[in-house]
């Protein structure tokens, strides 16, 4: 369970079809919710547009999870929790997973996007286990608050956007945009290997 200091929790009652599908798995809080989305595995969803398939795979990533976590609390009309896309610094410290595919390439850190949610100015993320705010937080590079819509194309373009300005701003690092993806495609799938 995500240790934080505030939490937002609310009963959920049958008004719609996210609603409706937690209910359905006898689920009646929003916090009941978290945290079962939080046991999940973590695992590429095929269909994004979707959220509920975060619940009929049984999987989902920080996009997937916290848009349906932001649709249910959207849906009950608890508007006070946001959908936030982040960029972070992905390093070994933070995420130990990637260091093999860094050090290969050479790379400190890449910029990474992450999804969670905001309540009350503190970061509530129910991604898994190893995703710990406290870990990770003091390598926030920028915030921004998003819509559960925007988890597809948006969240990539705007990932890709900064890692072209992040090149541009570290010549340093002998890589192309596209390569630059291919080393954050190699990262996301050591994230998956247990």
């Amino acid at each position: 369970m995500n240790k934080h200091r505030i939490s937002p929790d609310f009963e959920i009652i049958k008004r719609g079809r996210v609603s409706d599908v937690f209910t359905g798995l006898d689920i009646r809080s929003f916090m009941q919710a978290a945290s079962y989305i939080q046991t999940l595995p973590y695992r590429r969803n095929e269909d994004k547009n979707d959220l509920k398939t975060v619940l009929s795979d049984q999987y989902g990533t920080c996009s997937t999870k916290h848009a349906l976590l932001k649709s249910l609390a959207d849906e009950q009309g608890f508007e006070d929790i946001h959908l936030t896309l982040c960029m972070f610094k992905m390093s070994p410290g933070n995420t130990p997973k990637v260091k093999k595919v860094l050090d290969d390439h050479k790379l400190e850190y890449l910029p990474e996007a992450h999804n969670y949610l905001k309540y009350d100015g503190h970061i509530l993320d129910f991604t898994g286990p190893g995703f710990d705010p406290e870990t990770y937080g003091p390598d926030i590079l920028e915030e921004i608050r998003i819509m559960p819509g925007q988890i597809t194309d948006f969240k990539v373009d705007f990932h890709k956007n900064y890692l072209e300005k992040w090149l541009r701003a570290n010549p340093n690092i002998h890589l192309t945009h596209s390569e630059l993806w291919k080393v954050r495609e190699q990262c996301i799938l050591a994230l998956f290997t247990d």
